[in-house]
């Protein structure tokens, strides 16, 4: 049994760096068949824009790996209900004034800095920073932080989507609803596939390869995105 369950943790990390190593997921571009889509329309549009949010968070692999790590240990509905809300309040801000005061970050930079909020949760998992340095950081104002850099992330995007300036507000808050709404998804299907493997004997055991992995995704996405801002400067 333990062996099958390695096996599959193995299928799916494998699976994770296979979908990762494209150069469209590593830039976390916007597709080109949405971007001339929004580039063409004017006015209002609630349903394209809340399809658009959902699908930008569900496909967003570094927004996912962020939130298991986030709800990696967490246990109770209202501590899980707390951290995302957390999260959710960082990102949207964030997201809704970055588009509308037209606030530009270099894709690459804030995308690293994503990266880096892997990296720390991980490390936040393991108990590095307390085995390390002996100090615990606040992970409430964490999650919040790195919410709003996530919410930059997003605001980055919309921005490269050259959206109309009519029906601009309404267009943002769908975007917004649809950004939840995948979130709400993606962290349903992680807290069923956690949930059967917390009841396994090893989960601790296992938890620990996993969380090094995700680490090692975030440096991952951390060197690729610096890399591609240096080669972007020449």
């Amino acid at each position: 049994m333990q062996r099958k369950t390695l096996s599959t943790m193995l299928s799916t990390v494998v699976l994770i760096l296979v979908a990762i190593s494209s150069s469209e997921a590593f830039a976390h571009a916007v597709a080109e068949g949405d971007k001339g889509y929004i580039q063409e329309i004017t006015g209002t549009h609630i349903i394209a824009f809340m399809y658009l949010g959902a699908k930008h968070m569900v496909t967003g692999y570094d927004h996912i790996l962020f939130l298991l790590g986030v709800i990696f240990f967490l246990y109770r509905p209202k501590h899980i209900a707390l951290y995302v809300s957390l999260f959710a309040l960082g990102h949207s801000t964030t997201m809704l004034l970055g588009v509308y005061f037209n606030i530009g970050i270099n894709s690459y930079i804030i995308d690293a800095i994503i990266g880096l909020s892997v990296v720390y949760k991980a490390m936040d998992n393991l108990g590095a920073f307390q085995r390390w340095f002996g100090v615990q950081p606040n992970t409430k104002l964490a999650t919040l932080l790195f919410g709003f850099c996530h919410g930059f992330g997003l605001s980055s995007k919309i921005i490269d989507y050259d959206i109309s300036l009519d029906g601009l507000v309404p267009n943002l808050l769908a975007f917004n609803i649809g950004v939840e709404i995948g979130q709400l998804l993606a962290l349903g299907a992680i807290l069923i596939l956690m949930g059967f493997w917390r009841r396994h004997t090893h989960f601790y055991r296992q938890a620990y390869s996993a969380n090094v992995v995700m680490m090692s995704l975030g440096f991952m996405l951390i060197g690729y995105q610096l890399t591609g801002y240096v080669v972007a400067q020449y």
